[in-house]
């Protein structure tokens, strides 16, 4: 007898596991035995032939039709071709020089076939497939490996390869069942009971050797709770070590910063600003670190909010550092904090208020002294708000007291980059982080990826904000449709406003990071014509429909000062002596650029772009008092995936409604970082969109198991599973997702 954590070879032999780890990563008993079957198929069942999809690899129950061999043409050796059917259709089994699967593949037999589904003259085949036939008569009762593995109603289909085969995996999986005397479990009994979940033994026994359905739903739960349950204690675990964590409360004053910025604001917050802004007040004036999410639609004042709290520390004697993952990022920010702020933003200058700050930013490709400049005023203390992007975290960078930390876009930072930047702080303490994302997350996901932070939402839009109208533009089946999109560029323009025209890649292709592809890779794409570039669309523009216009390009290939000389230009409007009418660029302009007076936005190739992006492009548009348009062209045909997906993005504003098509169109296991395809970190039951009740109950367990136990010992298996399953690597997908 063996344990679940031996290797593999100790159950099904050296041959046996060297392909199962080479071809699907399985090195462990675990390992296989977390290797679900795909589906089941039924006795009387067949596969639906027509349903294949070409270069897939698949196994498939069929009955075999008809059998032939005969001499092959052009080359020396016979052909054995064996026609199988579902019933409805038929599928080609094609055999070079084995005349002999003649006598085996005799027709009435009904097996198992798999290989990999290829095409000849338009018909589907299988060339040299692999198979299993099935017993039948006198067979059936042989006390025989085959007979024992398929002697269910059920015969489980796994996920299989070119180099192992559905019933090896099977094979296999019944050794291991056979030669496992315990299984620790990591859901302790108490809450198992509660619940009226099976145990992990019979779950295993369950779902890889079912008798019926039932089976199988039994197991499924389950597995499926577990999976929620051990990855919200992971989550419960940290959020109790950042609570444990000793921080300096910062609270601002009654005649303070936060008092004199809101009493100068051109605006009136929203509820929504308003009540968050209160939690975060709340918040960093505890005595442990703040760790919090702040979510919320493009334009729905994150920056206002996140200022308010910045002041609130920098009123306590502290330092607050805006992290930000580019350049034109960060320039954005210095523009509008510092606007924001006013005379409060320059103290100590002329013009600038008494009881004010300084904001300095810090990025790589600053001049040397503009940079000694700005390192002077962050290590004295006397800039109390510092921008910055991965420049911060040198370690030429000092803080003389840092005490906030703001992270924008935080998908883009790994746990090593925040880490390093927190450790800047005093070293009795941590600082309060709060991390912002304008994607919009639906509240399974934030509880599935971000359980181990609180978590707010802004979903109100600051008065005055124009609605933005979107519309699908097919570019190859209404050629008028261009024309008409370049003239609604040069009316906007005429009547003062701007507009953004947005390209897939840069147009030099020495960079494999020009081409932006669509989240999903959905075959559909127009892959025959390259992207259209920034480079080519520019001068396509001023030597056609745009030529009365200034336009110019932007990219992430441009210097910094590029890149801020043209934003500069951009945002002084048409009546600047040196504006920008229209702005050609990549994907660089997608978050922070706030530009009130454009209007306009055409995305290019929009199919290559995801449902994120796209929402989070268009919302460059419309953030004044006018309305905004944006107008997605595309290639691809009507009845695509991606054309479809397109429609979605045209159809609707709300940006949780289209954070779920994401969800659904990238799979979860895009969306819960790389790491969960590997071993025992992956989900792969459990669904974020579907099983929300079944998170949020695994989570309050979790959190209440932890809150009584925090280093769970009271509960070994489920340490032990946990420690498992947190290695560098996962504590990685764990601050980064």
């Amino acid at each position: 007898m063996t344990t679940p954590d031996a290797p593999l070879r100790r159950v099904v032999g050296g041959a046996t596991a060297k392909a199962l780890e080479k071809s699907l990563g399985l090195v462990t008993v675990d390992d296989l035995l977390r290797h679900y079957p795909r589906r089941y198929a039924e006795r009387g069942e067949l596969t639906e032939l027509s349903s294949l999809v070409i270069d897939q690899y698949v196994t498939v129950m069929a009955e075999v039709q008809s059998v032939t061999t005969r001499p092959m043409q052009a080359r020396r050796g016979s052909l054995t071709e064996v026609v199988i059917s579902d019933g409805r259709g038929t599928m080609k089994l094609t055999f070079f020089k084995q005349p002999y699967r003649e006598r085996e593949l005799r027709p009435g037999r009904r097996g198992l076939f798999s290989g990999k589904v290829g095409a000849y003259r338009g018909a589907r085949q299988l060339t040299h497939p692999d198979y299993l036939l099935l017993p039948e008569g006198d067979e059936a009762d042989e006390a025989d490996e085959t007979a024992e593995a398929f002697a269910n109603a059920l015969i489980p289909v796994y996920p299989a390869s070119g180099k192992v085969t559905s019933w090896t995996i099977a094979r296999a999986v019944a050794l291991a069942l056979h030669n496992v005397d315990d299984f620790p479990d990591p859901i302790p009994p108490d809450i198992r009971i509660a619940e009226g979940l099976v145990s992990l033994r019979d779950a295993y026994e369950l779902i890889h050797k079912p008798t019926s359905r039932h089976d199988v739903d039994i197991a499924v739960k389950r597995l499926r709770w577990e999976e929620a349950f051990v990855l919200q204690t992971v989550l419960a675990q940290r959020s109790a070590a950042a609570r444990a964590m000793p921080a300096v409360a910062r609270r601002s004053t009654d005649d303070g910063l936060v008092a004199a910025f809101d009493a100068q604001l051109p605006f009136t917050l929203t509820a929504g600003q308003v009540d968050v802004g209160a939690v975060l007040s709340a918040e960093l004036a505890h005595d442990h670190p703040m760790h919090r999410l702040l979510q919320g639609e493009v334009g729905s004042g994150k920056t206002v909010v996140a200022l308010r709290a910045m002041l609130a520390v920098v009123d306590s004697g502290g330092q607050a550092a805006l992290l930000a993952p580019t350049e034109v990022l960060a320039q954005q920010h210095l523009r509008s904090i510092t606007s924001l702020l006013g005379p409060l933003g320059h103290r100590g200058m002329l013009g600038g208020a008494e009881i004010g700050t300084r904001v300095v930013m810090l990025t790589g490709s600053q001049s040397t002294s503009s940079r000694r400049a700005a390192l002077l005023e962050v290590v004295s203390g006397d800039a109390g708000i510092v921008i910055g992007t991965h420049a911060l975290l040198q370690d030429k960078v000092e803080f003389h007291d840092l005490g906030f930390i703001v992270v924008d876009e935080q998908h883009r930072f790994g746990v090593e980059q925040r880490a390093a930047l927190a450790a800047k702080s005093r070293s009795d303490v941590r600082p309060h982080v709060l991390v912002m994302t304008a994607t919009p997350i639906p509240r399974t996901v934030a509880m599935t990826v971000f359980g181990d932070l609180e978590v707010s939402t802004l979903s109100e839009m600051p008065v005055g904000r124009s609605p933005i109208e979107t519309h699908v533009v097919p570019a190859l089946e209404r050629p008028t449709y261009m024309g008409r999109t370049w003239e609604r560029i040069v009316e906007e323009v005429r009547r003062g406003r701007q507009a953004y025209v947005v390209c897939p890649q840069i147009g030099d292709e020495s960079s494999s990071d020009d081409v932006l592809g669509t989240d999903d890779d959905e075959p559909g794409a127009d892959e025959k014509r390259p992207p259209r570039s920034v480079l080519e669309t520019v001068e396509r523009l001023r030597d056609g429909p745009l030529s009365d216009l200034r336009v110019e390009v932007m990219h992430g290939r441009m210097s910094a000062d590029e890149k801020d000389d043209v934003m500069r230009r951009f945002y002084g409007g048409p009546e600047s002596p040196d504006g920008i009418d229209v702005l050609v660029s990549t994907t660089v302009i997608e978050v922070g650029v706030d530009v009130p007076n454009a209007t306009v936005m055409v995305v290019l190739d929009a199919d290559r772009f995801g449902v994120s992006q796209l929402h989070q492009l268009r919302g460059r548009v419309g953030r004044g008092t006018e309305p905004g348009l944006c107008l997605l062209v595309t290639d691809v045909p009507t009845e695509s995936a991606a054309r479809s997906r397109l429609e979605d993005v045209a159809s609707t504003l709300d940006g949780f409604a289209l954070s779920e098509l994401d969800l659904r169109n990238r799979r979860e296991g895009d969306v819960l970082g790389a790491v969960q395809s590997g071993r025992k970190s992956s989900l792969r039951l459990l669904s974020v969109l579907r099983d929300g009740d079944v998170i949020a109950d695994a989570r309050d367990r979790a959190f209440a198991l932890i809150a009584e136990d925090p280093d769970l010992l009271r509960h070994s298996p489920l340490r032990d599973f946990v420690a498992s399953l947190v290695d560098d690597e996962h504590a990685e997908f764990l601050e980064k997702s």
